[in-house]
């Protein structure tokens, strides 16, 4: 079976750069896939991207040793199926809130006797090669977020469910929860105190703790708390902070805030 290059990583206590996808199109899937990103996550939760777009995009990433990634709209079996059967070499799934979530979406992306998972992996057979069946409990990663109080309450419950591999901060919903502005790199006290206290509980029960950044910066600084995962911005947003720049250089440019701004939630 293909290797999930980002096992390997944390298995050396490295971190993982991501990229994020929100635009329902291969080829500027595979245009990032051939930047080398460790990994590339498609957004079907708040991208504009449906099933059958993500799986042309999951064989466009494929042309390249990037890992292939999901994030679903929500804790929902079927769905979750569906893209590992489409070749996703890990599922992000938003708003975990317990302990019996955590487990409802572990068991859904493991094959019995581990999970619940349904048999017929469609296309990832061809992505993973045909030992797929046997090797995928062991290769498929299972990441929820965390990013509403009942979570942070729940914390060390969700952290201890066997067979999650690790957890992915939403500091955007996190900031709202917490009674603050959204934003990717987050500036209030509660806010970056809660963070990094997700990321030391995560790495104690040895979880591997995720987030998104708006920045390198902010990438780089999530790293040194112990990150092991960091998505750096989206496609959308990095496309428009070089226009920007760009039309800046020659007198031209929106004269209203751009949507990449500090305080701005979306990813």
């Amino acid at each position: 079976m293909r290797e999930n290059i980002l096992r390997a990583l944390w298995q050396g206590d490295a971190y993982a750069v991501n990229g994020w996808l929100s635009l329902p199109a291969t080829f500027s899937a595979e245009v990032m896939a051939h930047q080398g990103w460790d990994s590339l996550t498609i957004d079907l939760q708040h991208g504009l991207i449906d099933y059958q777009t993500a799986v042309g995009m999951l064989q466009a990433i494929s042309t390249t040793p990037t890992v292939p990634l999901v994030r679903v709209p929500w804790l929902d079996p079927g769905i979750i199926m569906k893209v590992l059967d489409a070749g996703a070499y890990g599922v992000i799934c938003p708003m975990i809130n317990s302990a019996a979530e955590a487990a409802e979406f572990v068991a859904a992306c493991r094959y019995p006797p581990a999970g619940t998972r349904s048999c017929g992996p469609i296309r990832a057979n061809i992505y993973a090669g045909p030992d797929y069946i046997a090797q995928a409990n062991r290769t498929i990663i299972a990441m929820a977020m965390i990013e509403t109080r009942s979570a942070l309450e729940s914390l060390d419950e969700i952290l201890s469910v066997e067979g999650l591999d690790a957890i992915y901060v939403g500091p955007a919903d996190l900031s709202l929860a917490l009674g603050c502005e959204p934003r990717l790199d987050p500036v209030e006290t509660v806010v970056v105190e809660a963070i990094e206290d997700i990321a030391a509980r995560a790495r104690k029960k040895k979880v591997v703790p995720g987030i998104h950044t708006a920045s390198p910066a902010g990438a780089q600084k999530m790293i040194q708390q112990g990150f092991q995962f960091v998505t750096i911005s989206s496609e959308v947003r990095l496309m428009v902070e070089k226009a920007s720049e760009v039309l800046q250089r020659v007198g031209r440019g929106p004269s209203a805030a751009k949507p990449d701004s500090p305080k701005s939630g979306s990813y």
